[in-house]
């Protein structure tokens, strides 16, 4: 029972550290980096108080090197996942009803150990599983899973301090309660952020958690179970399980108790368990909430008054930044007739600057896609630019996969404003760039709006106010997140609440309050203090 009014300490960005030649950062990480590098870690399923090692097992591989086993983990059968259910509806029975200053410490006390000792190790971990480079691992695996703790916890007494409106007789107050069963939480490869996020922030509101991480994110998903476990998370509140995702999702959605979903994955995917929830709808004890962030073809639409230079970069760093594989990463671009022989020119010596490589190489700007799959998808397109008569590849289009799965950045140039890799989401480094006619403006924000099912991120760079005032209004519900001479990605939590709406998701804003509102049933109770004991109104005399 809480004994006073407890202010949180106040979130603040966690610094995004430079690792350059020298600094101590970059030594302690590259020592992690090759300490993990040359272990072998085994992951069991994590269900209650129990690391379950099942024997059924997958190895772990880093994608710039993928003959190189970094561990194994065990696949759950349908016995386990059932098991995980039990195990978090037993729990909650003592988290649901904990004091939310104590559900706070423990996600404070978690971003501390990360933003501190664990810093250089989920890193590394970052840069083996997913091919990082440390930047990109920086400002996802610490800074940004950092700033999700810290600033969650801040949201989380903003909700619980809004209250309605009381008089001297009757005092009405608002309790947030967190759901009636349990979450599943969904996350993809490419954030290790968000593969912390999706699961924690449903935990620190009361709730239980089921978690299935991507099978490409077990290696650094490992380190944040570590993490939780250190800060105190207790047994059964975020149960970890892998294995069949159509088994383990179909179990689970099976479950009356089945209380909401938190995604992060493909827009296909996240459609096929909408449908599946629909389906059991009768089965459920609630309507579930049903948060998912999904896919993006993401925009970058030059105005003839931008400048080059700006351009270009947000176009190297927005589409080819981890190798393009951010549902954010500018995949589609739309260049004036009048700049593009100087954004060609610039983008062609960028481009070509480029390093490609291990992570372990801090001078890589570039490394790998993260599995065969990917790799395979990205060279189909790249193979029909060159052959069809309405693309050309201007810069890359080469890969190898002999040692790790290698795809060049690469840019096509179309004559098409609706050709595929202007309107398919590759998730990969290819960008595709249709040059439009200068006073055909107006009409290439109409193109813009209607080319793509999407409405993730997007970007426009210009010099003219005028300009960028109608095209902020023109595409209104082309993007979820929208930047004014700027890339359309790297969303810092606290300052651009991240989501989008069309085919790009249910918009819930990961990083802001409105996502844990979604987390919690709210009751409201009144207690009257003078209490009526004649039921005549004064109007009946």
């Amino acid at each position: 029972m809480s004994k006073g009014f407890f202010n949180v300490p106040k979130a603040v960005n966690e610094p995004v550290k430079s690792y350059a030649p020298g600094t101590p950062e970059r030594e302690q990480v590259l020592a992690a980096y090759k300490k993990m590098w040359n272990e072998t870690v085994d992951v069991p399923l994590y269900i209650g108080k129990e690391e379950i090692r099942t024997g059924n097992t997958r190895n772990l591989t880093a994608p710039h090197d993928h003959q190189h086993v970094v561990g194994t983990y065990h696949l759950a059968e349908k016995e386990h996942v059932e098991k995980a259910i039990a195990t978090a509806l037993e729990a909650r029975k003592k988290w649901a009803n904990t004091a939310w200053e104590s559900r706070a410490a423990i996600f404070l006390k978690a971003a501390e150990l990360i933003a501190g000792p664990y810093r250089a190790k989920i890193n590394a971990a970052t840069m083996i599983a997913q091919s990082k480079t440390i930047h990109q691992a920086e400002i996802d695996a610490a800074c940004e899973l950092t700033d999700f703790l810290r600033f969650n916890v801040e949201y989380m007494t903003q909700i619980y301090n809004e209250q309605p409106i009381s008089d001297s007789s009757v005092w009405n107050r608002v309790e947030h309660r967190p759901l009636e069963g349990f979450v599943y939480a969904i996350t993809p490869f490419n954030f290790t952020a968000i593969a912390a996020n999706l699961p924690s922030s449903a935990a620190m509101m009361g709730n239980v958690v089921v978690w299935k991480p991507s099978d490409s994110q077990i290696f650094s998903a490992k380190i944040i179970i570590d993490i939780f476990k250190e800060a105190g998370v207790p047994d059964g509140v975020i149960n970890v399980v892998y294995g069949d995702p159509v088994m383990v999702t179909d179990t689970l959605l099976a479950s009356p108790d089945f209380a909401g979903i938190h995604f992060t994955g493909s827009t296909h995917v996240f459609k096929d368990l909408w449908a599946k929830v629909g389906a059991n709808i009768h089965n459920y004890k609630t309507y579930p909430r049903i948060v998912g962030e999904t896919g993006g073809k993401d925009f970058i639409l030059a105005h003839p008054s931008a400048n080059v230079k700006q351009v270009v970069t947000g176009i190297v760093r927005g589409a080819f930044e981890f190798q393009g594989q951010k549902c954010s990463a500018a995949s589609r671009v739309y260049i004036p007739q009048s700049l593009w022989p100087a954004v060609k020119e610039q983008l062609t010596n960028d481009v070509q600057s480029i390093k490609m490589g291990s992570p372990e190489d801090l001078s890589n700007f570039f490394t790998a896609v993260i599995h065969e799959g990917s790799f395979n998808k990205l060279v189909s397109y790249i193979e029909q630019a060159k052959q069809d008569s309405d693309a050309e590849i201007i810069l890359g289009g080469g890969y190898d996969k002999s040692k790790g799965w290698f795809v060049e950045p690469t840019v096509i140039l179309t004559t098409n404003p609706k050709y595929k890799t202007m309107e398919t989401e590759l998730f990969g480094p290819v960008v595709t760039i249709y040059i439009y006619e200068d006073e055909k403006w107006t009409e290439t924000l109409e193109l813009v709006d209607a080319t793509s099912e999407y409405a993730l991120t997007g970007a426009i760079f210009s010099q003219d106010r005028y300009a960028i005032e109608e095209a902020t209004t023109a595409l209104q519900n082309a993007a979820g997140n929208f930047y004014i001479n700027d890339k359309p990605t790297g969303a810092v939590v606290g300052n651009q609440p991240f989501g989008g709406a069309r085919a790009s998701g249910t918009n819930d804003k990961a990083g802001s309050i409105l996502n844990l509102l979604r987390w919690v049933s709210p009751r409201t109770i009144k207690e009257t203090f003078i209490v009526p004991e004649d039921y005549r109104y004064p109007f009946l005399g």
